[in-house]
């Protein structure tokens, strides 16, 4: 059985975590250390089980915790070279992690952590670097994809090969236009390096409707975006009786847990 659960998606802090019977891996270290305790009390989770926190990219909303947990609770970084590099250089991370709580992977190889083979791959995004991870557990075949600009065939190819999905959906086009954000922010958002479009998310639900069981759309924008707004979009895109179930995690409090497993047929069922 496997397990997956987020403790916040959006811009004011990011962290998702998968738990195996091997181990837990963490996604991500952006929500504050004390609501980050309080959650792991919560959830049952045991630091101790933590096999890694893999890193997507260097901004604070998804860096935050990550040097107290990796020096207060003996934890290991995974991440490439340019993340590291961009974390040393953001003034706004206060406490960063230490070179030697670091692993440095490099995109496109495989590493194993908790029973999982994981793999990262390039994501466009105004970060030093991003990127995304696709992870295989048995028959459980996860891809996660946020902050990112725009599609590009290396993602797509990740995404094709999952069954479970956890997408960008930022910002609505028209609330964006209409919005308070000043204009250089907007294109910023936009312009092929910022974040995914609910309409950018639907065509990519469109296109791999097909093989995915479960799709979490995430880091939805307070100001420009709304879960039912969001929700619209790529629903609107789903084929009459499509299995595919979708969803939208919370962006400051905890989503889930769910429970991926498999039944006695050998198919996999997403339980709430």
């Amino acid at each position: 059985m496997l397990r997956f659960g987020s403790f916040g998606s959006g811009s004011s802090g990011n962290l998702y975590y998968l738990e195996s019977s091997e181990g837990i891996i963490l996604i991500d270290a952006g929500v504050g250390i004390r609501k980050t305790r309080k959650y792991f009390r919560e959830y049952g989770i045991s630091l101790c089980k933590v096999k890694g926190i893999l890193v997507t990219h260097n901004h604070m909303d998804h860096t935050k915790s990550l040097g107290v947990l990796c020096e207060k609770d003996n934890l290991k970084a995974y991440l490439t070279q340019g993340i590291l590099d961009g974390i040393k250089e953001n003034d706004a991370i206060k406490k960063k992690p230490k070179s030697e709580q670091c692993v440095i992977i490099n995109k496109g190889e495989h590493f194993c952590l908790a029973g999982m083979e994981i793999t990262s791959f390039s994501v466009p995004h105004d970060a030093k670097d991003t990127i995304g991870y696709f992870i295989k557990y048995k028959d459980n075949r996860i891809c996660l994809v946020t902050d990112c600009g725009q599609w590009t065939e290396e993602i797509e190819s990740h995404v094709s090969l999952a069954n479970y999905l956890i997408l960008e959906s930022n910002y609505d086009t028209l609330m964006l236009e209409q919005g308070p954000y000043p204009r250089q922010l907007k294109e910023r958002i936009r312009n092929g390096h910022g974040h995914l479009s609910n309409q950018a998310a639907a065509e990519i639900v469109n296109r791999h409707q097909s093989h995915l069981k479960n799709i979490w759309l995430c880091h939805l924008s307070e100001q420009n975006n709304t879960p039912s707004q969001a929700l619209k979009e790529s629903t609107a895109v789903l084929e009459e009786n499509t299995g595919v179930k979708l969803m939208t995690l919370n962006r400051t409090q905890p989503s889930g847990p769910y429970y991926l497993e498999e039944d006695n047929r050998g198919e996999e069922l997403l339980l709430f």
